[in-house]
């Protein structure tokens, strides 16, 4: 678990390397960006004709991934229904693709990621129970990039030597660009920050990186304007949600990378401060 962009699949990918099943084949689907439908159709295949465009015959990711390593990454988005039949593959190795009667048994490692709060999902009926402790086998939480500001020079280094190819004159980074880029507070993770990195290369016109090149964007909250002394600090955390949630149009990902804080923390901070989006 983790928030976007924390290198979920990384891990994911090192743990598939270190296994005896690096053999066969590591297999990714990214669960929230596929429709129900589809996703059904991506994991378990379907039958010619099983559907609407459905032409030929089509293995889903499970026969892919028999032996090998499956990463169902953003797993707190997938619809319930989808999530009945994805419990039948892990407690008894088999599944029907979409349209077919035959079932099909395969042998797959499962690694999930999610950066949702799965406990709070079951709560809200949105995840089922006995699908999260199957999955909950070993779990890793990975720390927001801003809570481990030791590990950005060796990662920035990492991803300018991975992109360097895109201009080779460029050799290391400025001290000025190293302490901006320990100092910013990635709202976007990993993800961003090799982004930032790439960018910079590109920018780059002498053989160290400055803060320039880093293009860094400036985050701006929105002001809020309250007398000292005349409000109480639940009083103003308040307004600075409804501001923020306003704001953003009540885009929690957004607003939460605004504050600074978890989608779970904003959700419980809109509950506590019984904020309702009004339409």
């Amino acid at each position: 678990t983790g928030e976007t962009g924390t290198g979920k699949e990384l891990v994911a990918r090192a743990v598939y390397q270190k296994s005896s099943r690096k053999r066969n084949l590591f297999v990714k689907v990214n669960c929230a960006a596929l429709a129900e439908g589809v996703l059904e159709s991506e994991l378990f295949g379907h039958e010619r004709g099983a559907f609407t465009d459905a032409y030929i015959q089509k293995r889903g990711r499970f026969e892919l991934a028999d032996r090998g390593t499956l990463f169902l990454d953003e797993i707190g988005d997938i619809p319930l229904t989808t999530q009945a039949k994805l419990l039948r593959v892990l407690q008894e190795g088999e599944f029907e693709r979409v349209g077919a009667e035959e079932t099909m048994k395969v042998d797959v490692r499962i690694i999930a990621a999610t950066n949702q709060n799965l406990p709070q999902a079951i709560e809200e009926k949105r995840f089922r129970e006995d699908l999260f402790y199957r999955l909950n086998v070993v779990s890793l939480a990975l720390p927001p990039l801003r809570e481990r500001k030791e590990d950005i020079p060796l990662l920035a280094q990492y991803f300018l030597r991975k992109h360097r190819a895109l201009n080779k004159q460029v050799e290391g980074i400025g001290k000025e660009a190293l302490a901006h880029l320990i100092s910013y507070s990635w709202p976007g993770n990993i993800r961003e920050l090799e982004n930032t990195m790439e960018r910079a290369v590109i920018l780059a016109k002498k053989p160290l990186i400055e803060k320039d090149d880093l293009s860094l964007p400036s985050r701006d909250i929105p002001s809020v304007s309250f007398s000292p002394g005349s409000r109480s600090l639940r009083e103003v955390e308040r307004n600075l949600l409804a501001i923020v949630l306003k704001e953003t149009n009540w885009n929690l990902s957004k607003a939460a990378q605004i504050l600074e804080i978890s989608r779970t923390t904003l959700y419980s901070k809109i509950k506590k401060h019984k904020l309702v989006h009004s339409s």
